[in-house]
């Protein structure tokens, strides 16, 4: 089947050509088309179907029980499936579905049926296998990377807009007040998310996305989104966040400087296990304590130490099997437990434990933990270098690495692996999957 020298340039899905030249206006209708789809699925993935929710609402029922996300989602990946198997070349679509995302959501429903409430457990999971498939949309539609920067870029500057908008027409919505339950983060902005937690590292993602449109040749777009995105971070006011994002730039631009992909690799896996024990190593190595406090004030980062305390003391208890998909926190194990009043959280109430890889620990155990961390975080460094070989891939090869950079940061201090259609996870499997699809097609050639 011919297949269009753009695609194949790109490391975007080869599509069929129309053989004749009269053909040629169903053939650019077919790009907008696909285009549009891809567009419009990383608008909703990002806004999310239930935005400026408020302070009043809870952050696990928006992901669990919340009608409008259980009938949207299936709605969106079933449109997305049917536009992949009509616009999709057949042997592309095979190849999406790899071994490695098998494991994935193999251990997941695995860890599904011994939860709490296997049933409400096997539910949430699927709720994350179909909201999987618009990323998966994304990536594949679009017939070449011209057509998805473009499409993409209105779609992301659109949402900035509304953010910024909702910031000054809808402030209760968009921004921390004083009357919540966190008063001390009156005045950060948290856009159409719950949190300045979520919104900052999400808002790292479109900087990122930013870069990528003006390296692309958009060089409005992309200013307008990389400094509107910026300042929203810093807006934020998340300090971890704003550390973070300048260094995932200069760690993947090193690769740019340098044409090296293992020297960005290499330092990134330095600066994660830095990160790593400057955070919840804290409370496995005492020592480091002092190390963290030369860098950011609060060496607790908000209470969040005695959480991470609390769920090591506990996945201890079930090292082999953890306790089951989504069946930890907000349970009776945890919720029957003696309050503290000397602690800073009561971790009765706590919907995460504030670190994706001690929560996906304690969901799964610590051997299949392990392996769905590896897959995530391990295995996209590998995919970096194998598609860094391909010239044409390189500028998007660099935006799904820095997304993946900041999410492999941002997943130690926030919970989101696995986490049902969580904009956090949508960003993350974006990173991983685009990384793959560009690898496999570099191996191929």
């Amino acid at each position: 089947m011919a297949r269009t020298a753009a695609a194949l340039s790109t490391g975007f899905v080869a599509h069929p050509v129309p053989p004749a030249a009269a053909e040629n206006t169903r053939d650019r209708l077919i790009s907008a088309l696909t285009a549009s789809l891809s567009a419009i699925g990383l608008f909703l993935l990002v806004l999310t179907l239930t935005p400026f929710q408020g302070a009043g609402y809870s952050e696990n029922s928006s992901n669990d029980g919340n009608i409008v996300n259980q009938i949207g989602y299936l709605t969106l990946g079933v449109i997305y499936l049917f536009a992949m198997l009509a616009f999709v070349d057949r042997r592309v679509l095979m190849s999406a579905i790899s071994p490695s995302w098998i494991v994935i959501f193999g251990l997941a429903f695995w860890g599904a049926q011994h939860a709490y409430q296997p049933d409400a457990a096997t539910r949430g999971m699927m709720l994350t296998l179909i909201a999987t498939i618009p990323v998966a949309g994304v990536v594949l539609l679009p017939r070449s990377e011209r057509d998805f920067v473009n499409a993409a870029s209105n779609a992301v500057l659109l949402l900035i807009l509304i953010d910024y908008a909702a910031v000054f027409i809808i402030p209760d919505a968009a921004t921390h007040s004083a009357s919540g339950g966190e008063p001390w983060h009156a005045g950060s902005w948290r856009g159409h998310l719950l949190h300045k937690n979520f919104a900052a590292p999400l808002f790292s993602v479109l900087a990122a996305f930013g870069i990528y449109c003006w390296r692309s040749g958009l060089n409005w777009r992309g200013a307008a989104i990389t400094l509107l995105a910026f300042f929203f971070v810093y807006k934020t006011q998340s300090k971890t966040t704003i550390g973070f994002l300048p260094l995932a730039i200069m760690t993947v631009f090193l690769t740019r400087i340098t044409g090296r992909p293992l020297l960005t690799v290499a330092v990134h896996a330095v600066l994660a296990v830095a990160v790593g024990l400057l955070t919840i190593g804290t409370v496995i190595f005492p020592k480091m304590v002092p190390i963290t406090e030369t860098i950011i004030e609060d060496s607790t980062f908000t209470g969040r130490d005695e959480i991470w305390r609390f769920g090591i003391e506990n996945l201890m208890r079930h090292p082999w099997t953890g306790f089951g998909a989504f069946s930890f926190w907000l349970t009776p194990i945890v919720s029957r437990q003696e309050p503290n009043y000397e602690a800073s959280w009561d971790v009765r109430g706590i919907v995460s434990g504030h670190n994706s890889y001690l929560d996906t620990m304690l969901y799964y155990g610590i051997p299949a933990g392990l392996v769905i961390i590896l897959i995530l975080v391990v295995k996209p460094m590998r995919d970096y270098i194998r598609a860094y070989r391909e010239p044409a891939n390189r500028r998007l090869a660099d935006f799904f690495m820095m997304v993946v950079v900041l999410m492999t940061y941002g997943g130690m201090l926030e919970s989101f692996i696995l986490s049902r259609a969580d904009p956090l996870w949508m960003m993350l499997v974006l990173g991983v999957f685009g990384l793959s699809m560009l690898a496999r097609r570099t191996v191929r050639r």
